[in-house]
């Protein structure tokens, strides 16, 4: 099953318990999630790595309070805000999700430089493989060690990574203060415009229906 066939058979249940047990949340600790992936991406949005919550439901950004979603939405990326259940959905949009450390951890800074880096040599063998167009990372403290870049900062980069474009976002978690959620989604919005000006990818579709 792929990615996004699992993702849809996660959906019809939406219905059901989407919530974790804390006892859940704890077992997932070292647990990965399935890249939702597809060739040709306009953007593929690479995480540090899943929090336990993500990775207890097997969603990206799932975690109540992770501003992605919202941003993504408000942003103009999709025409309404899609729960982390319906996912899968991003990929009829030419938009994608990955991490740059694949294993959960409670928090970001348990990972140390070396993973970090060994991560960001797999994420850019994967937008290579894939033929992305723009590879966003969210997390600009992550982005710098990954990547030997210590002097980058939001925004579009120079370097290109697997032939794809970079551009580094804020990290979206409800923790980072620094901030805002306007702040935020209008960041994306820089992306998306950019996005959308150099075409390719699968799509130009930013809407996907439905209530």
């Amino acid at each position: 099953m792929t990615a996004q066939d699992a993702g849809r058979a996660r959906a019809g249940t939406a219905g059901q318990r989407t919530r974790p047990t804390r006892e859940e949340v704890a077992a997932a600790r070292g647990r990965t999630i399935p890249d939702l992936v597809a060739p040709g991406l306009r953007v593929l949005f690479s995480g540090i790595n899943p929090s336990l919550y993500s990775a207890a439901t097997g969603y990206h950004f799932a975690r109540p309070g992770n501003r992605f979603w919202p941003a993504l939405h408000q942003s103009g990326f999709t025409g309404r805000q899609l729960p982390a259940a319906d996912q899968h959905l991003l990929l009829d949009l030419g938009l994608g999700i990955t991490n740059v450390v694949a294993r959960a951890t409670a928090r970001a800074d348990e990972l140390d430089a070396a993973e970090l880096r060994a991560g960001g040599d797999i994420l850019a063998a994967l937008a290579g493989r894939l033929r992305v167009t723009w590879l966003a990372v969210l997390g600009v403290t992550a982005y710098r060690t990954a990547f030997a870049q210590p002097g980058a900062v939001v925004g579009p980069q120079e370097e290109q990574l697997g032939g794809a474009r970079v551009w580094v976002l804020p990290n979206p978690s409800g923790l980072n203060a620094h901030w805002s959620a306007d702040g935020l989604a209008s960041e994306f919005g820089r992306l998306r415009a950019a996005a959308d000006a150099s075409g390719g990818g699968r799509s130009g579709a930013v809407s996907p229906s439905g209530p």
